[in-house]
């Protein structure tokens, strides 16, 4: 539950000062405080925004991966002040900063909106939509080929249909299959249970004058779900 840090039972830790000679600074726009410190409410908002703008100087980095930020004791302790529970603290903070626009979020990394943020941010976007078609492109391949066949000459699938047809690719041939299913277009007879009865005549009876090597119907881009 959050908590205000003044109400905290515990006594106020007393700051020494910063101590003399060069010291590391972490540089902040001139907008952070123009702008966008007078809109923020939240201190875990604001405690989460401050420290990834530390972390990204520190680290001379464009994002801050969400185990990192889990991991750091730092942050943690520093956002145990106002929840007891931090993570809690920093998923809400997180998505504070992420609503505003002050964060750029892919799920796992956050990147500040800067210049240099941006950049980061679209590189990785354009780096993942390639692998995203990929995937999705393997995920239609790997559909059964039976599947494409039905879809592209007779009609849609339904669950139970798609069973069935799963079924017919375990006891028929790819070839008997395309065969029957040309012999269906042709017919204008475009339903499973002709088709079906077809391969079944066929199992039973034999295929009358069935040529060693039957003429290719299909087209060169149906090689693949045909042949195996």
């Amino acid at each position: 539950m959050l908590r205000c840090a003044q109400h905290d039972s515990n006594p106020m830790k007393l700051f020494s000062g910063f101590p003399q000679g060069k010291l590391d600074v972490t540089p902040l726009p001139n907008l952070f405080f123009s702008e966008l410190l007078p809109a923020i409410a939240d201190t875990a908002e604001l405690k989460v925004t401050l420290h990834i703008f530390w972390l990204t100087a520190h680290h001379r980095a464009a994002s801050v991966h969400i185990d990192d930020l889990r991991a750091d004791r730092t942050l943690m302790q520093s956002l145990k002040t106002i929840d007891d529970t931090p993570a809690d603290a920093l998923k809400h903070g997180l998505g504070l900063a992420t609503e505003r626009g002050t964060l750029l979020s892919s799920g796992k990394l956050y990147f500040l909106n800067s210049d240099k943020g941006r950049r980061a941010f679209e590189k990785m976007q354009a780096e993942e939509s390639p692998r995203r078609a990929t995937r999705e492109s393997a995920e239609i391949t790997e559909r059964p080929n039976i599947f494409v066949l039905y879809e592209k000459n007779i009609g849609l699938l339904t669950p139970i249909l798609a069973e069935e047809l799963r079924e017919a690719e375990k006891n028929y041939s790819p070839e008997w299959i395309a065969d029957a299913l040309k012999i269906a277009v042709d017919n204008n007879k475009r339903s499973w249970s002709y088709i079906r009865k077809i391969l079944e005549r066929w199992t039973t009876e034999g295929r009358v004058n069935q040529p060693r090597k039957s003429k290719r119907w299909w087209n060169d881009e149906f090689d693949k779900f045909v042949k195996r």
